[in-house]
């Protein structure tokens, strides 16, 4: 991001991703002409990742690029999901709804964690197939919708929300307005 977009500072920017939990995580890098300490420092308490002053070297972000997508890569970072009243632990491989554990099977905590990762979303069975099951398995869309099913009993519990939103013809989503 540069610092004097047209519009938004890149400053302002940068904050927003870091509040909305679909970009929170998105790599970020500064590339400005401002290279005061004061304003380095105001960068990366923002919430960017790196700080980069114009003129820069090529070699030298491509490398500060590949540092920061290295240690962002998610296969390597335990990470820890939340939307709402719903939370998912990759590493311990656990899902919660206020606390309350959830007992998932392992297709369901993928389905739960695919829509998580897109909170709003509506995906279409096909999309759910190729998310959650993989692209090179053959599984009747049907089959999407006994898993939601097992997930929403997992989910629910008495009167609780059904977080998860069917749309006629379209497929599910996991409901933003359960999000507020």
């Amino acid at each position: 991001l540069d610092w004097m977009l047209p519009g938004l500072s890149g400053i302002e920017l940068c904050r927003r991703l870091r509040l909305r939990s679909e970009t929170q995580r998105l790599p970020v890098i500064m590339l400005t002409a401002r290279g005061e300490e004061t304003e380095r420092i105001r960068g990366i308490a923002t919430g960017a990742d790196d700080y980069v002053v114009k003129p820069f070297s090529v070699p030298e972000l491509m490398a500060r690029v590949k540092g920061i997508l290295r240690r962002t890569n998610p296969e390597t970072v335990s990470e820890r999901l939340v939307a709402g009243e719903l939370s998912l632990d990759r590493a311990s491989h656990r899902a919660y709804r206020n606390e309350r554990e959830l007992r998932l099977g392992p297709t369901e905590f993928r389905l739960l964690e695919f829509f998580m990762r897109s909170p709003g979303r509506v995906f279409s069975r096909e999309q759910l197939l190729n998310g959650v099951w993989g692209r090179d398995i053959y599984v009747d869309e049907r089959t999407v919708d006994v898993h939601v099913g097992r997930l929403r009993k997992a989910i629910i519990r008495g009167r609780e929300k059904d977080p998860i939103r069917t749309v006629r013809g379209a497929g599910y989503s996991l409901d933003d307005k359960f999000l507020n």
